[in-house]
């Protein structure tokens, strides 16, 4: 439980929400403001599954669920403290992007978990 809390949950969070949070200061300078989350979304979703896929390596689908609770706070409350009250932006933050970000960081790893732990008969597409 040690490992899934620090390096898993609150590690590759803290990673995952950073990769998106440093994307959006880079495109901020190229890209009309309106245009920046729905850019980051698509690349952040490759990096949250590529780190769901390759370093959350657990045996239960709980622990997976704990990872998405906890991924999802990190984005919540690094969104909140470093955009929203930093910030400030002028036309507010919370629009439909990032309401789909959240969803999409709390379901990757559940999803993913799901996925590895139903092993390869249950993924396998049925025969005709």
């Amino acid at each position: 439980m040690r490992k899934l809390l620090v390096n898993e949950s609150l590690g590759w969070g803290t990673a995952v929400w950073c990769f998106g949070y440093v994307l959006g200061i880079a495109l901020f300078f190229v890209l009309p403001v309106a245009l920046i989350g729905w850019t980051i979304l698509p690349v952040g979703l490759a990096f949250a599954i590529w780190v769901s896929m390759t370093r959350v390596d657990e045996d239960r689908f709980a622990s997976y669920a704990v990872v998405a609770l906890v991924w999802t706070a990190i984005a919540v409350v690094g969104d909140y403290i470093f955009i929203v009250k930093a910030i400030k932006p002028a036309d507010g933050y919370y629009k439909l992007d990032v309401f789909i970000y959240y969803a999409l960081t709390f379901l990757v790893p559940c999803v993913v978990g799901w996925w590895k732990l139903a092993g390869p008969a249950a993924r396998s597409l049925p025969q005709a």
